[in-house]
């Protein structure tokens, strides 16, 4: 090594660098910039932590549920339970009692413990700023690179906003770097010949756990999953088209990396939903969202161990749920539909709580009462009289007032005394003549009489004079699979009752019942009145944030448009220098292919071996250098896709937060995407740190 390689270590101290000295030194500055890096870090996430000490945002909802799982109360939520569960148990290390409302934004702590549970959401964010350093690391060899990839985190004020309070983002967004901070471990010890050793195995279950986490954190956790399985199944690909390995070698890592990406995350997932529904065992106001046979495994609900007649009679006090999933009870109340939404009489909706105002008597169509028992059967003609109010359910040829292809239903009538228009005909599902309706267990449709259409919930949220209720409606459609019901609670003092606890149903059907009640809920989600939603076309240019908190304190979560468009800037950058390379690389490849040896006298012409020396340098430098930078850089671009472009075809609610996952990915591309000195290189390298 000469005294130029040696550098002023060199000059100095007399002796020359070795490639030891040099790997050691690299290794210490490596060391002393990611100290720097954590301890701004630490500065800059945990500053006023605590403030304000009143509720921001949404931790009315996760502070709430945090709360429930402390007091073992079940709720509804269109989350998985991973990361209210870590939130609650940070809650309750840190000396807090779940007794604390949560009621709105806004409302003071006033002493309650909630420190803990902020604690732990920043410190969740706050390992992503670490973990961002060393896979931009890994993936340039830069520390530069990686101290600018850091920066971008660490300063963006939308982001350390994001992180600072009780929410599920900083803990999705902790898990789903990790997932890509062990992918990328993986794949580094694969290509030095590490596999199948201690360290190769942990970064791969490593890298399983956490998928696992992210997707039980929020079901757009399923992203990253994505992004790790397509770069494995490319892996695993390239393995395959390397001659110089055998095919058991595919085989080996096909199967090993099915048992630690999919099959132990698949056991870590089920497992964090057999403590969710464990803990979360008594009754709440959430039970109304799922089946009569799932309530019945809840304490405290009217199901657990319930004793009530097994058949239906006349006279019988019933609740009718609708059998769809998360279907709702039918309902009534005093109120009117107002005008323009059909006839102004008594509202009828479908409410997915339990309440007094679900009870309906069962009476015969043509008396209010027998004088004998008699069960009601298969083919019945009966009205149902709304308990509170004594209106009976009705239907006539008049729209809805949301579906106007359906017919309105309404409570009819005096003290149970209506019209013709009150009949309904019971029709079981797959039932025989003469069967007799079952208390949960039967399913039946509700047919009208007169009009021939039958009782069901549209689905639809009526406005605020319904109470945000779901629509009920008569539907001519008999075959909607919206219009099958089953009654829940039953009760007549004249028949014998039973114990239900037989019917409920085991974990894995709760599982799956949980997961189609979460999805519906999810794709259903509408804005509130007044709620500030966004577009995704609004988010990277970081047009418009959202408030956390609009008391006196004010907080609003918006991006460091530094940040933001130097990343937009860069991202578009990436993809004209990955179009550009990809055409030289074919036309150079073309030439190759095609240019014909030239002979001169019986030798070779020296300008032709030149030609082909100069292409093949070309692609080999390809493969070697930039390539890799380009590869790291296509995944990581591949990783904002993912995390952003399927939000423009989702038909729920939107918020600015959503854009976050792929923001972290565009900032690590902006410095991966290149590898120094090469087109462009140095000025896409310093602009960052002038910006």
């Amino acid at each position: 090594m000469n005294e130029c390689q040696g550098g002023l270590f060199g000059k100095f101290v007399g002796i020359k660098k070795t490639p030891k000295m040099v790997i050691n030194v690299e290794k210490l500055l490596w060391w002393t910039v990611l100290a720097i890096v954590i301890i701004i870090t630490i500065g800059t996430r945990y500053h006023k932590v605590t403030e304000p000490d009143h509720v921001c945002w949404d931790e009315t909802h996760f502070g709430k549920m945090a709360s429930w799982y402390i007091n073992r109360t079940f709720f509804f939520d269109v989350h998985p339970p991973l990361g209210k569960m870590l939130i609650a148990l940070s809650g309750y290390l840190s000396g807090y009692n779940g007794r604390f409302p949560f009621d709105k934004p806004g409302d003071k702590y006033n002493g309650t413990r909630y420190e803990g549970m902020r604690y732990f959401c920043t410190t969740m964010g706050a390992l992503i700023v670490p973990l961002v350093f060393d896979t931009v690391h890994d993936f340039t060899q830069s520390i530069g690179a990686a101290v600018v990839a850091a920066a971008y985190i660490m300063f963006d004020v939308g982001m350390l906003t994001l992180n600072q309070y009780i929410l599920l983002d900083p803990i999705l967004l902790f898990f789903m770097v990790a997932s890509v901070w062990g992918m990328v471990k993986v794949s580094i010890n694969t290509s030095k010949g590490y596999s199948y050793t201690t360290k190769w195995w942990f970064f791969l279950f490593f890298t399983g756990t956490m998928l696992a986490c992210t997707i039980s954190v929020k079901f757009v956790g399923l992203f990253v999953v994505l992004l790790v399985g397509f770069h494995t199944a490319f892996e695993i690909w390239t393995i395959l088209g390397d001659l110089q390995k055998p095919i058991m070698e595919t085989l080996n890592q096909l199967l090993c990396r099915s048992l630690a990406l999919i099959i132990w995350p698949i056991c870590l997932y089920l497992m964090f939903f057999y403590i969710h529904l464990h803990i979360l065992n008594h009754s709440g106001n959430g039970d109304g969202f799922y089946s009569s046979a799932f309530q019945s495994s809840l304490i405290g609900n009217s199901l657990h161990n319930a004793s009530m007649p097994r058949y239906v009679a006349y006279g019988s006090i019933v609740s009718i749920k609708n059998h769809k999933t998360g279907g709702g009870y039918l309902h009534s109340h005093l109120h009117l539909y107002p005008k323009g939404s059909g006839p102004r009489q008594q509202q009828v909706t479908s409410y997915t709580h339990k309440d007094e105002n679900n009870a309906w008597l069962v009476k015969p169509y043509d008396k209010e009462h027998l004088e004998k028992l008699s069960l009601v059967k298969n083919g019945d003609l009966i009205r149902l009289e709304h308990i509170l109010t004594h209106r009976n359910l009705h239907s006539h040829n008049e729209p809805a007032p949301i579906s106007k292809s359906h017919m309105q239903v309404t409570g009819y009538g005096e003290n149970g005394i209506g019209d013709a228009n009150d009949i309904w005909k019971v029709v079981i599902i797959g039932g025989n003549a003469n069967d007799v309706v079952q208390t949960v267990t039967t399913k039946f449709m509700l047919v009208h009489y007169l009009q021939g259409c039958a009782l069901g919930s549209s689905g639809k949220q009526l406005p605020k004079w319904g109470f945000e209720q779901q629509e009920i409606t008569c539907n001519a459609n008999i075959r909607d699979p919206n219009t099958k019901w089953n009654v829940e609670d039953n009760k007549n003092n004249n028949l014998t009752s039973e114990n239900f606890s037989v019917y409920a149903p085991g974990f894995f059907a709760r599982f799956i019942e949980s997961h189609a009640v979460m999805l519906q809920g999810n794709s259903g989600l509408k804005p509130k009145e007044g709620e500030t939603t966004s577009r995704p076309w609004q988010w990277p240019i970081n047009l418009k944030g959202q408030f956390f908190s609009g008391n006196d304190y004010r907080i609003y979560l918006l991006g460091n448009p530094i940040v933001w468009w130097s990343n937009l800037i860069f991202l578009n950058f990436f993809v004209l220098l990955f179009v550009i390379r990809h055409i030289m690389l074919t036309r150079q490849k073309a030439k190759l292919n095609i240019m014909p040896p030239k002979i001169t006298h019986g030798i070779h012409n020296i300008e032709h071996y030149e030609t082909i020396s100069s292409t093949e340098s070309l692609l080999t430098n390809d493969k070697s250098t930039i390539g890799s930078h380009m590869e790291a850089a296509f995944w990581l671009y591949i990783g904002w896709a993912i995390h952003y472009l399927p939000f423009w075809a989702m038909g729920r609610v939107l918020y600015f937060h959503h854009y976050f996952p792929a923001l972290v990915f565009n900032s690590m591309l902006s410095e991966a995407r290149h590898p120094r000195k090469h087109f462009f290189g140095i000025f896409l390298s310093v602009m960052p740190i002038f910006l």
